[in-house]
């Protein structure tokens, strides 16, 4: 792909092999470049890099920043990512993208082509961080930044001239989620590299089980230990329990160590339970249990898929992790009768409560389309009741609609990646996209120097290739316009689970193709 330069200096931008087999079925009357679209939701991890840029960087209109990272704990956090438009580096979702980054190469990598070494590069360039924040003993960094006084300013991240605080976790003051997640993060990747990078490989796996036996041994929700750095920006929610399973799941894959698996065996009914989450001072229940739950803060459903890989046909050990993995996939389809943890809109697409909606429909599709994979396998469907039969073919099916809905199949025919398609979101809510670049604009932009640019009633100076938005109200419309957060941010929680899934869709039209050749 191209260097992607200023805007207004820009050219227009325009798993299994009896998976294939099986999704041949799949409907391809609404087909998108799904190649050009795996390309894009990759080169979107570019633009969110912070420390010194490699010469190979592509979205050229990003430059260095954040040099100094760490230098008030004596410590090097120079690099890593920024989570969204903000200049703050939240390292507990920053893990998760790794971890899903992982994952997604893990179960699609093969299909990627030549975008599987940018894949790498950007799990790389988390992983090379995340080792830089867990390089002291008996600690892990958590967050960089200060998230009231960043939040407060409008500067590129090449200006920023807010507090880059040091926020982090020990013995004394211990974050379990966060360094469970970590923990996670470290192992999926040892996974990825193990073959094209073996040394790396240890490396990352040596730290995971350091991580992981700080996470457990000290246990403790960073909510309490770093208060403002974490809440309420990346609250933990759910309780750490579910991070500390996460993480032995992903030991015990990339290990078959069986102490692991007897970690999960042990523990994973600990979240059936309520935990008590202090927020602002004061206590709120939140049920631990609910199975249909996935994403930077709870991993539920998501242990029990990646589990079901390994017990699918072991009657010994697949109790709980089947039963509730098979409930995760009848709370989401439309046709099951228990169908209940999520809505539709009439568009098809799928909504959950809260903002930022499309992280939903990214990751929940993620683990559905690598349980149809594990299905397949195993030659099993899944039985919702009523008689309603869910087959693998069914689930690639569903996760193609939800796919092709945000590529621009939809009542508005927006693609809601950016650059993707001849129409898509304009003004994102992000900064270096809204603001213009070092090369047109040299000098410094101060705390609220850019508050005209964000008034413009013009699209953004910046293209932030790849970016998928927050999306579309629920009654499928959008709003144009950058203070509209909830839709227009951009985040790489809603990418880490797209790319896996495109990848697979990529593989699939590429096959089509070549049968209507021949």
């Amino acid at each position: 792909m191209s260097k992607i330069m200023c805007r207004n200096s820009l050219p227009r931008v325009l798993i299994l092999a009896g998976m294939l087999a099986m999704a041949a079925a799949a409907s391809l009357a609404s087909s998108h470049d799904y190649s050009d679209a795996l390309s894009k939701c990759i080169l979107f991890f570019e633009g969110q890099r912070s420390g010194n840029l490699p010469p190979s960087q592509r979205i050229t209109w990003r430059k260095d920043s954040a040099l100094k990272d760490g230098s008030d704990v004596g410590m090097d956090l120079v690099g890593g990512y920024y989570d969204a438009g903000d200049n703050v580096k939240f390292n507990f979702p920053m893990a998760f993208t790794t971890t899903m980054l992982s994952w997604s190469v893990l179960e699609f990598g093969h299909l990627m082509g030549s975008d599987l070494e940018h894949a790498l590069e950007a799990i790389k360039w988390g992983t090379d961080y995340l080792l830089k924040a867990t390089n002291v003993p008996g600690s892990v960094v958590g967050v960089i930044g200060d998230p009231s006084g960043d939040h407060s300013c409008s500067e590129r991240p090449e200006d920023m001239d807010t507090p880059r605080t040091s926020y982090v976790v020990n013995k004394e003051k211990p974050g379990s989620e966060l360094s469970g997640e970590i923990a996670a993060a470290f192992a999926a990747s040892s996974l990825v590299f193990k073959v094209s990078d073996s040394g790396y490989s240890t490396l990352l796996l040596n730290r995971s089980v350091q991580v992981f036996e700080f996470a457990d041994k000290y246990r403790g929700s960073y909510n309490d230990s770093i208060g403002d750095g974490a809440c309420p920006f990346y609250c933990d929610f759910s309780g750490y329990m579910d991070e500390l399973l996460w993480g032995a799941s992903w030991l015990y894959k990339a290990t078959m160590a069986p102490d692991y698996w007897k970690y999960v065996r042990d523990n994973i009914n600990y979240l059936e339970s309520t935990v008590i989450r202090n927020f602002n001072g004061a206590p709120v229940p939140f049920i631990k249990g609910d199975v249909t739950e996935f994403g930077w803060d709870s991993k539920h459903s998501g242990i029990n898929i990646l589990v079901s890989q390994w017990v699918m046909t072991d009657p010994n050990n697949s109790n709980p992790f089947i039963p509730k993995a098979d409930q995760f996939i009848c709370s989401i389809l439309p046709e099951s009768p228990t169908q209940k943890s999520v809505t539709y809109s009439a568009g098809g697409l799928l909504f959950k409560p809260g903002g930022s909606n499309l992280q939903h429909s990214t990751s929940l599709s993620f683990l559905v389309m690598v349980y149809a994979g594990y299905m397949k396998a195993a030659n099993r469907v899944v039985n919702c009741g009523n008689n309603v039969v869910i087959t693998p073919a069914r689930l690639v099916n569903f996760t193609k609609g939800q796919v092709d809905y945000i590529l621009g199949s939809n009542p508005l025919g927006m693609s809601y990646m950016v650059g993707f398609g001849d129409k898509f979101p304009q003004k994102i809510h992000h900064r270096g996209s809204v603001l213009p670049c070092i090369d047109q604009h040299p000098e410094h932009i101060d705390c609220r120097g850019g508050d005209l640019y964000w008034a413009s009633e013009g699209p953004n100076l910046n293209l932030l290739i790849g970016a998928i938005v927050g999306g579309p109200a629920e009654d499928d419309t959008f709003q144009d316009s950058r203070y509209n957060v909830p839709q227009f941010r951009a985040n790489y929680i809603h990418q880490c689970t797209f790319v896996g899934v495109v990848a697979y869709f990529k593989s699939l039209s590429l096959t089509e193709s070549n049968k209507m050749m021949t």
